[in-house]
């Protein structure tokens, strides 16, 4: 007899690998795709601006943050269903 259920680890330690470091990682890689491609440099009041990037960075960032958004909704939705069972008919 087993006190530790492997199956269930595993799982746990896969899924915690994923929410806790793929989502800040796949963020990141949002970000830093957002900062790649060609700039201006436009000059403001009181200092120097950097704008512009790639239309495939932004497209590429703007997947990685709906993913990113779509698992936070989808864990608020299990926190939601979890708390609030069915009433007893």
């Amino acid at each position: 007899m087993s006190f530790i259920n492997l199956s269930a680890l595993w799982k746990i330690v896969v899924f915690g690998l994923l929410a806790g470091a793929g989502l800040p990682a796949l963020f990141a890689a949002g970000m830093l795709s957002l900062s790649r491609g060609p700039k201006a440099r436009t000059a403001g009041a009181d200092s120097e601006v950097v704008v512009g990037g790639s239309l495939a960075g932004t497209i590429i960032a703007a997947v990685c943050f709906l993913v990113v958004l779509a698992a936070i909704g989808w864990g608020i939705y299990e926190v939601y269903r979890i708390g609030h069972p069915a009433p007893a008919k």
